[in-house]
């Protein structure tokens, strides 16, 4: 019996792109040595998205729907596909005809000769605003700034997990997610496919500039506790040069002997007493902050460790292994 590849796609209103895409689909996987399965979530539609898969499914057996009651956002349906899904290997890729479908064969290629991960890497796209760029790359230098893991420049959803990654993502608990973020942080080998990304077919972009932020700072908060821990170390900074400057203007105060013929006034010493006590109250929140960092940690409820290979695998292919 042949493997199964399991294709996960995320919509929402894109009515006017299934048959299209569907199509593409069909072609491609007809010529893979493999079964196949097509998994559509769709998240919370308003156009005849639903009535569309519906007739795509009542002709192909392959076709799965799993529909959401309202719209949970892009990530959230990402994460019911991975749960639902059954293939050896699983693609994930979005519905507006972007990621090129004639990729997924290399994609594939690279699983083959070994890769866990293989990652569809947006290199452009037809007419991207020039302020999209500018986010884009803004985005990717704080996010490896600040990430405790690896992030690979302009990675998209666009990419295929291994069986064995797919268990694993599945073992994770965070609830405000971001799913690219979450299977670098398992850290498996990855490998890369580079894409010039295609114009939308039809329809309206569904990520908003607003949308987009919301996800970074999803990003940011999820992937490093060091943005909770900024206060902290802005109080030590102004803690550490308030006090070095209180106790000169103090000692040139007392000291009858001033050489540099220096004058602090007394609203001086209180604006510098002022921002010290700043500081001082910005070391107690850094304080609370690592507290508060350890209670993230347990609430997110993180495995203590991801397996990447054992000595069982070898001997028996075709089993999977979960490690706990």
């Amino acid at each position: 019996m042949s493997k199964l590849i399991s294709l996960i796609i995320p919509v929402h209103n894109e009515e006017q792109n299934l048959g299209l895409l569907y199509s593409q689909l069909q072609t491609v996987c007809a010529a893979l040595p493999y079964d196949h399965e097509i998994i559509f979530i769709d998240d919370g539609s308003q156009d005849r998205s639903v009535p569309t898969l519906q007739q795509i499914a009542l002709r192909d057996p392959t076709v799965r729907i799993i529909e959401f009651t309202r719209n949970f956002g892009k990530e959230i349906a990402i994460s019911a596909g991975l749960e639902f899904c059954q293939g050896a290997a699983v693609i994930i890729l979005d519905a507006d005809l972007q990621h090129p479908v004639e990729l997924i064969p290399q994609f594939i290629k690279k699983w083959e000769e070994g890769m866990p991960v293989v990652i569809g890497v947006r290199t452009g796209a037809p007419n991207d605003r020039l302020v999209r760029r500018i986010g884009s790359w803004l985005f990717y230098k704080i996010m490896r700034a600040l990430a405790e893991t690896t992030v690979v420049p302009h990675a998209t959803d666009f990419r295929l997990l291994d069986r064995r990654v797919v268990d694993e993502f599945n073992r994770l608990t965070e609830r405000n997610r971001l799913a690219r973020g979450l299977i670098d942080w398992l850290g498996f080998p990855t490998a890369l496919v580079r894409f010039t990304a295609q114009e939308r077919h039809a329809g309206q972009i569904q990520y908003s500039s607003r949308r987009l932020a919301r996800l970074a700072i999803t990003a940011f908060v999820s992937q490093s506790l060091l943005p909770l821990k900024l206060a902290g170390y802005l109080g030590i900074l102004i803690t550490f040069f308030t006090g070095v400057l209180g106790m000169f203007m103090l000692i040139i105060k007392a000291w009858n002997h001033n050489p540099w013929q220096l004058d602090f006034s007394g609203p001086a010493l209180l604006a510098v007493l002022n921002l010290f006590l700043v500081g001082v109250v910005l070391c107690g929140l850094g304080l609370m902050a690592l507290y508060i960092a350890q209670i993230h940690s347990e609430v997110t409820n993180r495995p203590l460790y991801v397996v990447k290979g054992s000595k069982a695998d070898c001997n028996h292919n075709n089993v999977n292994h979960n490690f706990t």
